[in-house]
């Protein structure tokens, strides 16, 4: 058990430190509530599952390619603008009704976290470096359902986490003012540029300077 509460823990470690996908949070929660700040999480989440499996299945290594890192890291850097900028443009759009509901689509939501965590190449050497050294220690001290649990107690870990950010954005838009929460957004539509300009950095170094 103590076993099990520790790799929930390591989700949750994970991905608490601040990132494209908690600054999107972030965002939507403030313009749409809880529900659209944990439908980005959840597309992440399905993303990280999907690298999860590339791992646990011993393909990791077809996305180890350059070129293949390249487009991750370029399409990252679309996305990642395209976002932000958005947020930026629309800040203006939050108003006293719209901090009551929202008719933004949930699964537009749910897509721009999927997308952001998909075309990151992080995500990659996250869930290579971290889940498959895990995942080598864990193979050979337990039986394949043990390997699984763990597995699930990672992902466990990362939306806990994500249902606290979703939790908190959604009290801020309920406490703040109009005036902060535009603030706010601005800033977290800001840092997704700062996320995808990184990124498109890394692209360029791999097309050009390597």
């Amino acid at each position: 058990m103590n076993i099990f509460v520790g790799y929930i823990f390591l989700g949750l470690s994970l991905s608490a430190p601040l990132g494209p996908i908690n600054a999107a949070q972030l965002d939507k929660g403030l313009r749409g509530g809880f529900w659209h700040a944990w439908a980005v999480g959840l597309g992440a989440i399905s993303a990280d599952i999907i690298y999860m499996l590339l791992v646990y299945f011993g393909m990791i290594h077809l996305l180890d390619a350059p070129f293949v890192k390249a487009f991750l890291w370029l399409f990252g850097f679309f996305v990642l603008v395209y976002t932000g900028v958005d947020s930026i443009r629309n800040t203006g759009d939050i108003t006293a009704a719209e901090m009551r509901g929202s008719e933004a689509s949930l699964f537009r939501s749910y897509l721009s976290g999927f997308l952001m965590s998909l075309f990151n190449p992080l995500s990659i050497l996250f869930w290579l470096g971290i889940y498959g050294s895990v995942l080598a220690k864990a193979a050979s001290e337990y039986p394949m359902q043990q390997l699984l649990i763990y597995s699930g107690a990672i992902v466990l870990g990362i939306l806990l986490w994500d249902v606290t950010m979703a939790a908190a954005s959604s009290i801020f838009r309920k406490l703040l003012t109009v005036r902060v929460l535009r603030v706010i957004s601005v800033l977290s539509g800001l840092s997704l540029i700062v996320f995808g300009f990184y990124f498109g950095v890394q692209a360029a170094r791999l097309l050009f300077f390597s």
